[in-house]
C-alpha cells in the first residue's frame, strides 16, 4: 500500500472521491484507524436504480468491492499478497433508500490468516457481507472470498 495511504482518513478520502465509488453513490461513512472496522452507504442515485426503481444489483455488489482486501493490505503492512478472488451475491429483497455495509476485521481472523499462511500455502478466506436498509433489514447477503499468501523476505 502506497505511503500515502498510511493513514485511514487519507483512504478514506482517496476513496470517495475515487469515480467507481463516487459516481456509483457510494461512501465509505467510517475506517477505523486501525483499518479493521469500516461501514459504507449506498445512496439512492437516478442513474443507480433498476428497472423496478430500487438499487442497481451492480451497486449493490460494488459497495463491498474493495474493502476487505484494503482492510487486510493495511493490516499486514505489505508483507502479504491480497486479492479479491471471488463473490457471490444473494439478493434477498429489493433494496430502496440508503444502505449500508459494515466490515469488521477480527483479531481471530487475523491470526486465522497468519496460522495457515506460515509456510508459503495461500489462504482463501470466504468473509460475508450483509448489506442491509435504514431499518436494518437484510437487503443482501455477500460471500467475498480472498486470496492471500505471506510474501518472501526479500534479500
Amino acid at each position: 500500500m502506497s505511503l500515502m495511504f498510511k493513514k485511514a482518513w487519507v483512504l478514506k478520502w482517496a476513496l470517495n472521491l475515487w469515480p467507481p465509488i463516487l459516481f456509483a453513490g457510494i461512501r465509505i461513512v467510517e475506517l477505523s484507524a486501525d483499518y479493521r472496522y469500516a461501514r459504507v452507504e449506498l445512496r439512492m442515485r437516478p442513474w443507480n436504480k433498476n428497472a423496478v426503481g430500487a438499487h442497481f444489483g451492480g451497486s449493490l455488489f460494488a459497495m463491498t468491492d474493495p474493502m476487505y482486501m484494503l482492510m487486510l493490505m493495511a493490516n499486514f503492512h505489505g508483507d502479504y499478497y491480497v486479492w479479491d478472488k471471488m463473490a457471490d451475491i444473494d439478493y434477498v429483497k429489493p433494496g430502496f433508500g440508503t444502505l449500508s455495509a459494515e466490515f469488521n476485521l477480527t483479531e481471530g481472523l487475523l491470526e486465522q490468516i497468519k496460522h495457515n499462511t506460515r509456510d508459503g500455502s495461500k489462504y482463501l478466506p470466504v468473509l460475508p457481507v450483509l448489506v442491509k436498509d435504514r431499518d436494518g433489514e437484510v437487503v443482501a447477503k455477500l460471500n467475498r472470498t480472498l486470496y492471500l499468501r505471506k510474501k518472501k523476505p526479500k534479500k
